[in-house]
């Protein structure tokens, strides 16, 4: 099996990660939070593809200059819309402007379970709750997600933002991610890693 290497970036005021996997001589990049363009540049890396966990604005920030820069395909679970990125909802938060670049989504992954790029194979997880086009990328040979905001080291996703649902989050993460093997890692959207099994065990959203 190819070596996996994974870089972390973590970017904008709500300091969102982004992460680099490369594997078989193939880039992808999960999540385009603010400033990731520039530490692409800074690494020499050219991605092959950008994958997004969800569409809320941080993690897409920059997604408009990575595709123009780059010249490389977006994968997503649904078209790019306010609805998901709460950018005006954002500006009335915050009481400043919180423009985005236009991107497009070149790949729709709604409906599929896998997905299979250069030298990567995944099984895609739709959980929605925290955002309706949420979904987890579980790579394939590896104990490994990435996770976006479903699931975080000792919480989970806020709900209180429009399409939110508590109650269809909690249930997602029993179906969809409870049923990982414990020692899978997580990489979430915010903050440090942690693993299926430390959550099963002390998440006390979960509990």
């Amino acid at each position: 099996m190819a070596e996996l290497r994974i870089d972390s970036y973590c970017g904008g005021i709500f300091q969102t990660n982004g992460y680099l996997v490369r594997v078989a001589g193939q880039a992808w990049l999960f999540d385009a939070p603010e400033g990731v363009t520039d530490w692409l540049g800074e690494m020499g890396v050219r991605p092959d593809g950008l994958l997004l966990t969800h569409q809320h604005h941080d993690h897409i920030l920059d997604a408009g200059r990575i595709q123009e820069t780059f010249a490389c395909p977006v994968y997503a679970w649904a078209p790019p819309s306010e609805e998901l990125t709460l950018s005006k909802r954002l500006e009335q938060m915050m009481g400043v402007p919180c423009p985005i670049d236009p991107y497009t989504v070149d790949h729709l992954l709604a409906g599929e379970g896998e997905l299979r790029l250069a030298g990567l194979a995944m099984e895609l997880l739709p959980v929605p709750g925290h955002s309706p086009d949420s979904v987890c990328f579980r790579m394939e040979g590896y104990p490994l997600i990435i996770g976006g905001d479903v699931l975080f080291a000792g919480s989970i996703g806020r709900t209180d933002f429009p399409n939110g649902d508590h109650e269809q989050l909690l249930a997602g993460i029993r179906e969809k991610l409870w049923p990982l093997p414990d020692e899978t890692q997580v990489l979430p959207g915010h903050g440090a890693a942690t693993t299926i099994g430390e959550e099963k065990a002390t998440n006390p959203f979960l509990s």
